[in-house]
């Protein structure tokens, strides 16, 4: 018979489900919105820019547990990329701007619908902007550590013996 290590009783689905439930917004520590201060203090894309970029990644990556200030850290390196990704971004969102006064007669920020505002980026999904965006968000969203706990990941197994024996083997639910 196969022993299983259970020590904290609580299982990865357990701490997904409760954070998925947890009241959308509740963390917010800054809004999405131009007139934001950390907008304001970019210093090579306009506050518009990077309060789209923002917008745009939550609507790509959407997890309503996360505070706003997760998607601004992802964004905000697009900053201080090279000029030709900083061209980019700022052409793409002059893009999602557009679309949306044709649309809806607002620029993309101020679409109140995440369905028309995914509509929007449906549109553009094959384009260089939504791509660099995208592929770009993987990392700078994701491998910030204050959110490893949120989605139940511990971090490296490295140091901790590999996960061979901390809880790979206990799909008990399998057999």
């Amino acid at each position: 018979m196969r022993v299983v290590d259970r020590r904290t009783g609580v299982t990865r689905r357990v701490i997904l489900r409760g954070s998925a439930l947890a009241v959308p917004g509740a963390a917010a520590a800054m809004a999405i919105s131009p007139k934001a201060a950390w907008a304001q203090a970019a210093k090579n894309l306009t506050p518009a820019t990077m309060a789209t970029l923002a917008r745009a990644a939550r609507d790509i990556y959407p997890h309503d547990q996360l505070a706003d200030a997760y998607y601004v850290t992802a964004v905000s390196s697009y900053d201080s990329a090279a000029p030709a990704v900083r061209d980019l971004m700022t052409k793409g969102c002059a893009g999602l701007d557009a679309e949306a006064h044709k649309r809806h007669g607002t620029p993309y920020l101020g679409v109140g619908s995440e369905d028309d505002r995914l509509a929007i980026l449906k549109g553009m999904q094959a384009e260089p902007f939504f791509q660099t965006l995208r592929s770009g968000l993987v990392v700078s969203l994701y491998n910030q550590k204050p959110l490893w706990t949120k989605f139940g990941y511990e971090g490296s197994s490295a140091d901790k013996g590999g996960y061979i024996h901390r809880g790979f083997n206990d799909i008990d639910w399998l057999s």
